[in-house]
């Protein structure tokens, strides 16, 4: 109750003003914004891209987006794998949000019509969109510290002061969920009901994984390497939290994009693995039932 009355002290707050005057950005204005700081999304792709308003808007005002890309058809029993999909969470990681955009224009192949999607390149616009691109939000939170894990209130405020020494690009805000963006990626969550999520951020050059068993082996270039969980992290809420595989793809340079073959490369790999390892169920609760042979063989180095 507390946690929720604080996330609506701030939500009918500040930032009313701001999310008013966006509500009437166009198409158009957030392509151009965000193509002024990435040189890959180019007003085609943006608008490519079929982005649509989700309602919600970061601290500053800015729309987060999201594509909703619903598989081509119903499998004979059950429901398709729910996939959500996410970039840009840290606003410094600038090629987490182009390697989704780019994914964006492979999400129509048929392997990955088998799956819905739900994709939302950008979770931290103002963080992108400083004037020097930062790790944090607006407010100055990183938003991969603000989830709602459990010992929140002690766990992440110890290890802020802790283990990073007040590290100010590690701050975890006052409360979980403190931030609009953290809000509206939680409330995505419980809508959405999603069997895995992928983060996409840089640039550590490896796969991380939590929560359920058989993670990846490799995704194109990038191999397993398991960091822990961090108190109000994205991976320990979602991986451990609430059962649902989170794969935490590090790319190995937050500024400069990896080559097309291997953009590509990633992108075949992790389907392969969703097609094998992941299932549908009918609630987060529940106990994936994964397969535990060993993963196919990773699209070949060319």
């Amino acid at each position: 109750m507390r946690i929720a009355l604080f996330a609506l002290s701030i939500l009918f707050g500040a930032a009313s003003g701001a999310t008013l005057a966006a509500s009437a950005m166009s198409e158009a204005e957030w392509c151009e914004r965000l193509g002024a700081r990435l040189a890959s999304v180019t007003m085609p792709v943006c608008k490519r891209s079929s982005l649509q308003p989700t309602g919600a808007f970061s601290h500053n005002g800015f729309p987060i987006l999201m594509r909703a890309v619903p598989a081509a058809e119903l499998p004979a029993e059950g429901r398709p794998v729910r996939v959500l999909l996410l970039g840009g969470i840290h606003g410094d990681e600038l090629t987490s949000v182009s390697i989704v955009f780019r994914w964006l224009e492979l999400i129509d192949a048929p392997i990955a019509r088998n799956f819905d999607w739900h994709v939302a390149p950008v979770l931290n616009p103002d963080g992108l969109l400083a004037p020097k691109p930062q790790r944090m939000n607006a407010r100055g939170v990183d938003l991969n510290r603000n989830f709602p894990t459990p010992g929140w209130e002690h766990d992440a405020r110890a290890y802020w002061a802790k283990r990073t020494r007040h590290d100010p690009r590690r701050y975890p805000g006052e409360a979980p969920l403190s931030e609009p963006e953290t809000r509206w990626l939680y409330d995505e969550i419980e809508r959405f009901q999603p069997d895995v999520i992928i983060s996409v951020h840089a640039p550590f050059g490896i796969l991380d994984f939590d929560g359920p068993r058989t993670p990846p082996r490799r995704f194109g270039r990038l191999y397993l390497n398991q960091l822990g969980v961090y108190p109000g992290s994205l991976g320990n809420y979602g991986g451990m939290h609430k059962n649902v595989p989170v794969i935490t793809i590090e790319l190995p340079n937050a500024g400069s994009m990896p080559p097309q073959q291997e953009v590509e490369r990633i992108w075949h790999d992790m389907l392969r693995w969703i097609g094998r390892h992941v299932r549908p169920e009918q609630g987060m609760s529940a106990i994936r039932r994964v397969s535990d042979e060993p993963d196919p063989e990773p699209a070949p180095d060319h």
